[in-house]
């Protein structure tokens, strides 16, 4: 056992547990500690770089908003997290585009910055291999991704410069559309991938960065498929059949995912996982904080810390229904029902929106597991959605590289 799994743990002192129920919970914290256990997408790097957040303590989630730290890592059992280096869309322009690039140069160096701090915990991870690798040292591995392909503009040879800052994956778009592709949630630009954006998925091919479709059009994900030599992964996205969201996958493209030989990491930001009962008083509170202090994107350090502090003020005020960790593995169960165990894994967004009623940060990840253990999954299919996946495509990308 490489870390402790203190929820689990925990639960077996619970009054009233049936003999059935405490051997399934001992069960579920000898699987999730043999797992090589991986979470594909979390925006903590924006979280680690404001002022007064010590990633080395264990902070409340509920007072600091913040889902993942050292402490609560050892707490859930993750041996490896993928750390995002988010750019909000700005303006397409060479001033916006090197903007954009130099802030994607600033959150990467938050990231090393925090590696050196715990070197005895922590290790950078730049290949498929490192994760088991650094997991037997005791140490946590942490792998970078860049979510939105905004930062490389339109200047292809920024990819080598990203990957040589060890990104080994870019989430091609955002919530805006971008000159790579259109977003899901964004109109009609490119119809799909546009003819940059086929420059940028062969040259991640060339390097061995895994091309990432959440948030991407469904014409983008198609395209993608086409393009790629290599499978391709939605690092944190959930079934649309199940919650009828654009940023999700229908079964179509689930069923094409598979042909490629791709993974769909399940993102667990509730609103992605089950569609949220109205509130029309909380999404009145929300635009008026929009309107206070204008786009989040465009604004300085300081004014997105004000409309933080405004928009997390409304979960107290008008506090949202959240999806359970059964919610989620429905979307579990419906993958591998249509498509097999062999394509889904876990990409939690945190710190970016993600977390669930009973799986709320990062130390409560041994839950997924319990609910997995119920359902009757194997040891070996839970290793596969916990990183094993993830692993083999990451394998394979790294094999079609040039």
């Amino acid at each position: 056992m490489r870390f402790p799994i203190l929820l689990l743990a925990a639960a077996l002192a619970i009054t009233g547990c049936t003999d059935s129920e405490i051997k399934i919970q001992k069960r579920a914290a000898r699987i999730h500690a043999a797992a090589f256990t991986v979470d594909s997408h979390t925006d903590t790097p924006l979280r680690i770089g404001r002022d007064g957040f010590d990633f080395g303590v264990r902070n409340d989630p509920r007072e600091s908003r913040s889902k993942i730290d050292l402490p609560r890592m050892k707490e859930g059992g993750m041996d490896g997290i993928w750390f995002a280096v988010f750019v909000g869309q700005g303006a397409r322009t060479p001033e916006g585009n090197e903007k954009a690039r130099q802030r994607a140069m600033a959150v990467t160096d938050v990231i090393y910055e925090t590696l050196k701090q715990f070197p005895d915990d922590l290790e950078v991870a730049t290949k498929a291999d490192d994760l088991a690798r650094i997991a037997k040292k005791g140490k946590h591995a942490i792998f970078i991704g860049m979510e939105n392909g905004y930062p490389i503009g339109n200047d292809i040879d920024l990819l080598n410069t990203f990957y040589d800052k060890g990104i080994r994956y870019v989430t091609l778009v955002h919530t805006d559309n971008n000159d790579i592709c259109d977003s899901s949630t964004d109109t009609l630009e490119h119809n799909g991938i546009s003819d940059f954006g086929k420059e940028v998925v062969g040259r991640m091919n060339d390097l061995g960065i895994m091309v990432d479709v959440s948030h991407a059009s469904d014409k983008s994900f198609y395209d993608a498929i086409e393009l790629s030599r290599a499978p391709i992964i939605a690092s944190h996205s959930c079934a649309r059949a199940l919650c009828d969201n654009p940023r999700n996958l229908t079964d179509e493209m689930l069923l094409k995912l598979k042909e490629n030989g791709g993974v769909i990491q399940l993102c667990i930001l509730s609103g992605y996982v089950k569609e949220p009962a109205p509130n029309p008083q909380r999404d009145s509170a929300r635009q008026a904080v929009r309107d206070k202090h204008g786009n989040y994107y465009d604004l300085d350090e300081a004014g997105r810390e004000a409309f933080i502090v405004d928009w997390y003020a409304i979960d107290k005020d008008f506090p949202r229904e959240m999806a359970t960790v059964s919610d989620a593995v429905d979307h579990i169960d419906h993958i591998v029902e249509l498509i097999g165990i062999d394509h889904v894994g876990i990409g939690t967004d945190f710190d970016g929106g993600g977390g669930l009623e009973d799986c709320y940060d990062v130390s409560q990840m041994g839950n997924i597991t319990l609910e997995l253990v119920r359902r009757g999954y194997s040891a070996g299919a839970i290793k596969k959605i916990w990183g094993g996946n993830l692993t083999r495509v990451f394998k394979e990308v790294e094999a079609a590289a040039i």
